[in-house]
């Protein structure tokens, strides 16, 4: 039997567990139903695996501390050369460059790199959100987990079991949903209990206390009824007493009445004599009240008189400022000139002189002044003393104010 090649036998090896990784990934994202992270162990193995096909062939690169292998150079040149997917399977074989990283039965220079390229176009239907920030890239190729791919009548039970495991799970879920909605209405429900049980209360207080109420009212009705009969009788009892007293006073009028005549004849007199005196009264009253209107106009005029001597002695009063003013001037032209000093003395001698009389006059006007508002306060305390005195008193006013 002849011997298979080893390194084709490895890539075949490489193919299948490509295929089955991702098939895996893409059947257990679509069941996942949600974007895939980095933590998510199929897509781990499908890295390792694809880690393993790109190193598969690899040139060893020489350096002077050691032989290094590694698989960035090949990415950095199709990435440079051929940055669509598409382009990169369908010429994968032929692309320059990629003899100087892989030796010549390497699976990315065979038939098998374009069979996985054409693979990967199927991840298209998984959202993955990764992030290679501070990750090591440079460290050893992972072991390839076979036993995520390695299934057996055991597993097949443990997946329907873990299948109903999961539709136990929902029902719990449910379950306790719906446990938690009836305790939050259960716990309503108390609160609600809880406060009509409380009314409830209140109400039987009111209850009891109005209860009272109308007892404590029953008794005060029935003591007001007793007292309303024993009132009733009373009254009654007074009435009687009264009817005979009216009846006693019936009989005493009659025999008053002339008495009382007569005194209606009197009474009727004094009323035309009062009558008559009320109506002297007021002929009185109306020549006072003239006599009043009559002093009131004197007063004004009095007070009118007192308004311009009070404005002739404001210009008095300015006059006297004026006088003043030229007395300072004038004498500040006296300290300057010394030959018109007789004539200068003079003029201020006739000033002084209207000073004098100016002030003579003013104070003329001030005893005119004070003069009138004596006659004005004794008008007016006269007034008062009319007003609240008798009628004799008011004639000799009246005289005096005349006077």
């Amino acid at each position: 039997m002849a011997t298979k090649d080893p390194t084709a036998v490895e890539r075949a090896n490489l193919l299948n567990m490509a295929k089955l990784s991702i098939k895996g990934l893409i059947e257990s994202a679509l069941s996942f139903g949600r974007t895939l992270d980095s933590d998510y162990p199929p897509l781990q193995q499908f890295f390792v695996v694809m880690e393993h096909c790109l190193k598969h062939g690899l040139k060893v690169r020489k350096s002077f501390l050691s032989y290094n292998k590694t698989i960035w150079g090949p990415l950095e040149l199709v990435e440079k050369l051929y940055p669509e997917a598409e382009e990169i399977g369908a010429s994968v074989r032929d692309l320059p460059g990629l003899n100087e990283f892989y030796e010549y039965h390497a699976l990315m220079m065979e038939e098998e790199g374009a069979v996985i390229v054409g693979l990967l176009v199927g991840l298209n239907v998984i959202d993955a959100n990764l992030c290679v920030k501070g990750e090591d890239l440079d460290s050893q190729v992972g072991v390839i987990d076979f036993s995520m791919y390695l299934k057996n009548e055991e597993d097949i039970g443990n997946k329907e079991r873990n299948v109903q495991i999961a539709a136990i799970l929902d029902q719990k879920n449910y379950v306790e949903e719906l446990n938690r909605q009836l305790n939050s209405t259960v716990s309503s429900l108390h609160s609600r209990v809880d406060s009509l049980e409380k009314s409830n209360t209140k109400l039987i207080e009111e209850l009891a206390i109005a209860k009272n109420n109308i007892i404590k009212l029953q008794e005060e009705n029935h003591q007001l009824r007793s007292e309303n009969k024993l009132i009733l009788m009373k009254t009654q009892q007074h009435l009687e007493v009264t009817k005979v007293d009216v009846e006693t006073e019936l009989q005493t009028y009659k025999h008053s009445r002339q008495g009382l005549d007569e005194m209606y004849n009197e009474a009727r007199r004094q009323l035309r004599d009062e009558s008559q005196l009320r109506q002297d009264v007021e002929n009185e009253l109306a020549v006072q009240v003239s006599m009043k209107h009559e002093i009131e106009l004197a007063m004004k005029l009095l007070e009118k008189d007192i308004h311009e001597k009070q404005d002739t002695l404001i210009g008095l009063r300015q006059q006297l400022e004026e006088v003043k003013a030229i007395n300072i001037e004038m004498y500040q032209k006296l300290q300057g000139s010394e030959d018109g000093l007789k004539e200068k003395n003079e003029i201020i001698a006739r000033l002084e002189e209207k000073t004098n009389k100016i002030t003579a006059a003013m104070r003329q006007l001030e005893q005119s002044d004070n003069d009138l508002l004596t006659q004005t306060r004794t008008i007016a305390m006269s007034l008062v003393k009319y007003a609240s005195s008798d009628t004799q008193d008011q004639y000799k006013l009246v005289k005096d104010i005349s006077f």
